[in-house]
């Protein structure tokens, strides 16, 4: 028999696709197809979710042909990054690097985020009184935070940001967006290369002092800018949204910036933006939540549906800031909870309490549904977002 096919689109901009939060509903673990055919695993539940995150015999090894990331130039030679690596390789890299991104090293780094976010917000107020926020504001932060922390050098920063942006925007063609990417490849494996002969105070030149091999530093490198860039940058063009959509809420923050924090943790489990990330191939059998899965089927982990569940989050498609629910999955869970969660935090809770505070007048120059929204992509997000003051 043939698994009913499942759309990934959203119909609703503050809900999960349809499809989702129907089989949550009516069958939590259940065998689906994608519209180009391929068949996999969606499992829907906050418990369930964990479990399989948790388990490591759902593999993230994208060097295999089985799994559904895995890509024709990922041979047995191919350099995986931390996202694709399963234990024990991938517990001594994360252990390398997870002291870069603890909450008191970070906490150094508000100063210096406050200042770009200013500096930003500074550059809007003096041009036209009108603007696409992605361009001016959430792509930016990401990209220059991320590139300090690596040590991209400030001469090469207009390349950095051009090309983390072409990856990024709607109107680029495939044909760029590859070549964004391997100009950032090869520019952070050049990058690594200038560490090796002169190292920094940088997290590369720490990195390579701790002993990490350059040629596993590279892709690290790679998926920090990544991972860190645009699903921050999403969130940001989101959560702005969603306060100039939703005024009582913006007044709720603004009258009391303490919530700022809650308002941050909230939005990241509304939205649960990177809604393929939880994408595993199983090494076993293995039953979940009652049902069988057989070894080499794939595994989608829904965490958009999963912090929707009644049963963890009471009236889950409420946007209520005083929650201060930090169970939400929506930097995963277990061995490949993300590692850059922290920063992320950071730099939302400094950009929406600057604006908030800075631009009392701002608005949307369009009606919220007229808003593109990212559909089917790794991230859920906004692709242009005009705002006015």
């Amino acid at each position: 028999m043939t698994p009913p096919t499942i759309s990934f689109t959203r119909t609703d901009p503050y809900r999960p696709p349809a499809d989702h939060v129907r089989l949550q509903a009516e069958a939590p673990i259940s065998r689906v197809q994608r519209p180009d055919g391929r068949k996999l695993w969606v499992v829907t539940r906050h418990e369930d979710v964990r479990t399989m995150l948790m388990d490591t015999r759902f593999s993230s090894d994208r060097r295999d042909p089985r799994h559904p990331a895995h890509m024709a130039h990922m041979g047995p030679d191919y350099r995986p990054g931390l996202i694709e690596m399963d234990p024990p390789a991938h517990t001594a890299l994360r252990r390398s690097l997870i002291g870069e991104f603890t909450v008191s090293r970070l906490s150094a780094w508000r100063p210096r985020i406050q200042e770009m976010v200013d500096e930003a917000i500074d550059a809007m107020l003096a041009g036209p009184p009108e603007t696409d926020l992605v361009e001016a504001l959430s792509l930016p932060i990401p990209s220059m935070v991320i590139s300090e922390m690596l040590g991209v050098p400030y001469a090469d920063h207009d390349f950095f940001q051009r090309n983390s942006a072409d990856f990024s925007r709607i109107d680029t063609t495939p044909e760029q967006k590859g070549a964004a990417v391997a100009n950032l490849r090869n520019y952070i494996a050049d990058l690594v290369q200038q560490k090796v002969k002169e190292p920094g105070n940088d997290l590369l030149s720490r990195q390579l002092a701790a002993g990490v091999k350059p040629e596993d530093l590279g892709p690290i490198g790679f998926l920090l800018l990544i991972a860190g860039h645009e699903t921050t940058a999403n969130m940001i063009s989101l959560s702005i949204a969603t306060l100039l959509d939703k005024r009582e809420k913006l007044e709720a923050v603004r009258n009391d910036p303490a919530i700022t924090v809650g308002a941050v943790e909230e939005l990241l489990r509304y939205f649960t933006i990177a809604e393929v990330g939880h994408q595993r191939l199983a090494l076993a059998d293995i039953e979940l939540g009652g049902v069988l899965i057989k070894e080499g089927e794939t595994v989608f982990g829904l965490a958009n549906t999963a912090n929707r569940d009644a049963e963890v989050f009471p009236d889950p498609d409420d946007l209520d800031f005083t929650r201060l629910a930090r169970n939400h999955l929506a930097f995963g869970f277990g061995p490949h909870q993300c590692l850059g969660q922290n920063l992320a935090r950071l730099e939302l809770e400094i950009v929406l309490a600057t604006v908030l505070r800075r631009m009392p007048t701002l608005r949307l120059a369009v009606p919220f549904d007229e808003i593109s929204f990212k559909e089917n992509g790794p991230n859920y997000g906004v692709n242009k977002l005009e705002v006015a003051w």
